[in-house]
């Protein structure tokens, strides 16, 4: 990560922006004004922050929502509250909150709208919380229509979000399939997984059948194959892809981070339903050596960032 930080003024604070889309040598650490919030709004002093498939996604230019560079990336945040908006009446400063912002965690403070943050679980540090919010709403969302008894195949069972939906799934009790790497196997066991298949070896198509839920995190022809192996009321959710497919039983999942979501996950994590398994604890400084692990596919949970002062 190219750049040095210039002088800090009284009212800077520090940035990882990119200016450009590209590999994760754009970023590079800058000082900006600090921010403040508006209506309905709080400043949040970062304490940690996490790295998800869609930030390396916005990094290349792949997705373009958060728009043009320069960006200021991170989805996950985990911090402090050091100001309220006006109208911001569900936190005050001092209070340890996590939750998901539309960019810009990668910073030592972000801007977030109170409705999308929930305090730090009771049972768990606020640096370990970061690895939460995205993957674990996600996961949680994924499987809201699974039903004791189902059989449900999750794709990509030991990455950040795969883990948590195999936790989630267990608690609801149902039989669950799982792709991964036969290293990743007897953790996933561990998790509730019955069935691990090493998708190198072992087409899983011809592992599985009669599947009401397949939690595809994976897309691509996964999403199609996965068509082949459903019940006959099953479904695919779909974190991957177009909006809309061709065939009905497909459906997209979107993150809809609101606080009454983080506080069930709140509350799961601390009953000891869920427990989010922590890959590599980074300082944000190896932002880029991050990225680089994170495109590696061989990450087990979550690579979180700490925010250096």
């Amino acid at each position: 990560m190219a750049g040095t930080p210039p002088r800090r003024r009284l009212d800077g604070i520090w940035q990882i922006v990119q200016r450009s889309f590209g590999g994760p040598d754009v970023f590079e650490r800058v000082e900006v004004p600090r921010p403040a919030p508006g209506p309905g709004e709080v400043l949040v002093r970062v304490v940690a922050t996490s790295v998800n498939a869609a930030d390396r996604k916005v990094r290349s230019g792949l997705i373009r929502q958060l728009g043009e560079p320069p960006l200021v990336l991170g989805l996950d945040v985990s911090g402090v509250v050091a100001a309220v908006g006006d109208g911001a009446t569900r936190f005050g400063p001092g209070d340890a909150v996590y939750g998901m912002v539309f960019g810009g965690a990668n910073a030592e403070y972000v801007v977030a709208q109170q409705n999308r943050l929930a305090r730090v679980p009771a049972s768990i540090d606020p640096v370990r919380a970061a690895a939460l919010p995205v993957a674990g709403i996600a996961a949680w969302q994924a499987l809201s229509s699974v039903r004791p008894g189902d059989r449900v195949l999750v794709h990509a069972a030991a990455g950040g979000v795969g883990h948590l939906a195999v936790q989630i799934a267990a608690r609801r009790e149902v039989s669950i399939a799982a792709t991964a790497r036969t290293g990743n196997h007897a953790f996933l066991r561990e998790l509730g997984v019955s069935d691990p298949i090493d998708y190198r070896t072992t087409d899983f198509t011809t592992a599985v059948r009669d599947v009401d839920l397949v939690v595809d995190l994976i897309g691509g022809d996964y999403t199609d194959r996965s068509l082949t192996v459903l019940s006959g009321t099953g479904a695919v959710v779909a974190a991957e892809g177009p909006a809309t497919h061709r065939d009905s039983r497909v459906r997209r999942f979107y993150v809809d981070p609101t606080t009454a979501a983080l506080d069930e996950l709140a509350a799961a994590v601390d009953r000891g339903d869920l427990t989010v398994d922590i890959a590599q604890i980074l300082p944000i400084t190896e932002l880029a050596a991050a990225h680089r692990r994170s495109e590696s596919g061989r990450v087990r949970g979550k690579i979180v960032l700490t925010a250096d002062r």
